[in-house]
C-alpha cells in the first residue's frame, strides 16, 4: 500500500535543541549496539525508557483493521520513515502490548527481539549515519488495557478511541514514544459497513469494498505520538466552518447527535476568542469526539480533542464550566501541541498555560474572576510543591501510575507562574510574549529555558530570579502586586477541569482537563 512520501523533515531543529539534554543517551546506544538487546531512552527525567536515540521520525503510516468487536486484538501495520543520526546495528522502538509478526528495514527482513517495553530490530546490515532508513512492522494491536497499565486504546460503548497521554502511544502502534520527535502522521482504518473511522487531520479518501470501509487521513503538520488519535465507532461527523474558513468538523454517537449539537455550535466562535488571545490557529482543522466511554479526563489530541460524552449530558456540570473545560482543550492546539514540550518536565507549560485561558475565558464569558482563582491556588501552591514538586521540576510519577504527573502544580499551580508573570512585567508584555511564543516555536518543541529566555526578551527585563523561585522553589514566592496573599491559606476551588491532589478542592476528578 502507499505510504506517506519520503520528504525529508527539517532536522536541525530538534537535534540542534535537543542535543545537550539526550548526549548521554546516544552514548548509552552506542554501547548497547555490541552488546545484548537492552531497552534505551532519550534520558527523561520523568520517564528514562520513553523514546530512542540514533534517529529521528519522519513519518508515520498507521494501518489498522478493525472487526467490529473492540475486545479483540486489531491486525496493524506501522511503517515509520526516519533519518538516522548515529550508526545504528539494532534499531530500538517503543512498543509493548501487541504481538509483532515480522519486521522489515528497508525492505528486507529483520530480526527482532523484545528488551522491556522496546522491540529492538537488528537488521542484516547496519544503517550509517545521515541516511534514510524505512522500518515495517506488521503486528497486532491490543484495545483491552494491559494489566496495570493506563492508556492507549479506550473502549466506548460503541468502539474504539485513543488516549496515549503520556507514555501509552507504544501500547498501539511502535514508535518513538517521547514528545521531543514530532512527525507527520498517515493513519488508515478498515473497518466494517456501520462504522465511522476518524484520526487526526485531513481526510485523504474513503474506499469501500467488500462490505468494509478504509479511511485514511493526513496531518499537514508534525505531531507528537501522544497526541495521536483514531476513532472508531457508530458514530456520525458533523461539519462547519470556524474562522478564515477552517474546517470543523465533530465526531458524535450518532445516537446523542441532537443533545451534543448545542454545545458544537460554540467551537467557532472559542476559536475566534483564541485567535484574538494569542494569534491564528496553528493547524489545518479541529473539532471535538465525543466518546461515549467513562475516561475521568479531557484530552487534547492534535486537532481532535477528546471528550467524555457525559460532560455535556450530565446536568450536575454548569454550563460556564464545560464551556471553560472546551476552551482548555482547545488552548491546548497552541499550547502542548503546536509548540510541544521538549521534555515532560517542561509539561508546565502545556497545562499551565491550557488552564490560564480556560479561567480567562471563564472570567470574560461567566464573571469568574481569575484574581479569586489565582488566590485560590496560592493558598494551596506549597501544597501543591509538596506533594508534587515545584512547576517546572514535578516530581517523577509512582510506579504503576505513569498518569501520576498530572497534579495540580503543573494546573493551577503553573497558572499561577503565569498570572505572577503578568504581575511582574505588566499585561501588555505578557500578551505579546504569549502572542511571540505561539509563534516562533510553531510546529516545534520548546523548553523552560526557552520560555524565561523569551520573556526575558520581550520584557526588557533580567527574570532569571524571579523564574528560579517560580518555577524550581520549594515554596512559594511572594505574589507580586498581592503582599496580603498568603501561601497555606484554606483551600477553596481552583475551577473547573482540573483533577484535584489528595485533600484538594480543585474541581470533579472525573472530568479533568489534561
Amino acid at each position: 500500500m502507499p505510504h506517506t512520501p519520503r520528504v525529508r523533515a527539517p532536522r536541525t531543529r530538534r537535534r540542534r535543541t535537543s542535543a545537550a539534554l539526550f548526549a548521554s543517551a546516544v552514548s548509552v546506544c552506542l554501547v548497547a549496539a555490541s552488546s545484548s538487546a537492552v531497552p534505551l531512552g532519550v534520558g527523561d527525567r520523568l520517564f528514562p525508557y520513553l523514546g530512542n536515540p540514533g534517529y529521528d521520525v519522519a513519518s508515520y503510516d498507521l494501518s489498522f483493521v478493525y472487526s467490529g468487536d473492540n475486545s479483540e486484538p486489531l491486525r496493524a501495520v506501522t511503517t515509520i520513515d526516519a533519518w538516522t543520526s548515529e550508526d545504528l546495528d539494532r534499531i530500538n522502538l517503543d512498543f509493548a502490548h501487541g504481538t509483532v509478526e515480522s519486521v522489515e528495514v528497508d525492505g528486507d527482513p529483520a530480526r527482532f527481539s523484545r528488551a522491556g517495553e522496546d522491540l529492538v530490530i537488528t537488521p542484516d546490515d547496519s544503517v550509517s549515519d545521515d541516511n534514510w532508513m524505512r522500518i515495517t512492522v506488521r503486528h497486532t494491536s491490543d484495545p483491552v488495557a494491559a494489566e496495570g497499565r493506563e492508556g492507549g486504546w479506550v473502549r466506548t460503548a460503541d468502539g474504539l478511541a485513543l488516549a496515549n497521554q503520556a507514555d501509552a502511544a507504544h501500547l498501539v502502534f511502535p514508535c518513538n514514544d517521547h514528545p521531543s520527535d514530532k512527525a507527520m502522521f498517515t493513519v488508515r482504518v478498515t473497518a466494517p459497513d456501520g462504522h465511522t473511522a476518524v484520526a487526526n487531520g485531513l481526510p485523504a479518501g474513503v474506499d469501500r469494498a467488500g462490505g468494509s470501509t478504509m479511511w485514511t487521513y493526513r496531518t499537514r503538520h508534525p505531531m507528537a505520538t501522544e497526541l495521536a488519535q483514531v476513532s472508531i465507532g457508530r458514530s456520525t461527523v458533523l461539519r462547519r466552518t470556524g474562522p478564515h474558513g477552517l474546517p470543523v468538523r465533530d465526531v458524535v454517537p450518532t445516537r446523542h447527535r441532537e443533545a451534543l449539537e448545542p454545545w458544537l455550535e460554540k467551537t467557532p466562535a472559542q476559536i475566534e476568542w483564541m485567535e484574538r488571545k494569542v494569534g491564528r490557529y496553528p493547524f489545518e482543522t479541529y473539532g471535538l469526539l465525543m466518546a461515549d466511554a467513562t475516561t475521568g479526563f479531557q484530552l487534547e489530541t492534535q486537532t481532535l480533542s477528546l471528550f467524555e460524552r457525559d460532560l455535556f449530558t450530565d446536568p450536575v456540570y454548569p454550563r460556564w464550566y464545560v464551556e471553560a473545560i472546551m476552551v482548555h482543550e482547545l488552548a491546548h492546539q497552541w499550547f502542548g501541541n503546536s509548540v510541544g514540550p521538549r521534555a515532560w518536565s517542561d509539561l508546565w507549560l502545556n497545562e499551565g498555560h491550557a488552564t490560564w485561558y480556560e479561567a480567562l475565558y471563564a472570567e470574560e464569558h461567566a464573571g469568574k474572576p481569575m484574581r479569586d482563582r489565582m488566590q485560590a491556588a496560592y493558598g494551596a501552591s506549597d501544597r501543591w510543591r509538596a506533594a508534587g514538586g515545584p512547576p517546572a521540576e514535578p516530581k517523577p510519577p509512582a510506579p504503576g501510575n505513569k498518569t501520576g504527573i498530572f497534579r495540580p502544580n503543573v494546573y493551577d499551580g503553573a497558572a499561577l507562574v503565569l498570572y505572577a508573570l503578568r504581575q511582574e512585567i505588566g499585561r501588555p508584555a505578557f500578551e505579546r510574549l504569549q502572542r511571540a511564543w505561539t509563534a516562533r516555536y510553531r510546529d516545534a518543541t520548546a523548553t523552560t529555558e526557552d520560555f524565561v529566555r523569551l520573556a526575558a526578551e520581550i520584557s526588557g527585563r533580567d527574570l532569571d530570579g524571579f523564574f528560579h523561585g517560580w518555577l524550581y522553589g520549594e515554596k512559594t514566592p511572594p505574589m507580586p502586586g498581592h503582599p496580603d496573599w498568603k501561601a497555606g491559606a484554606p483551600a477553596k476551588a481552583a475551577g473547573p477541569g482540573k483533577a484535584a491532589g489528595p485533600g484538594e478542592a480543585a474541581g470533579s476528578p472525573r472530568t479533568a482537563g489534561r
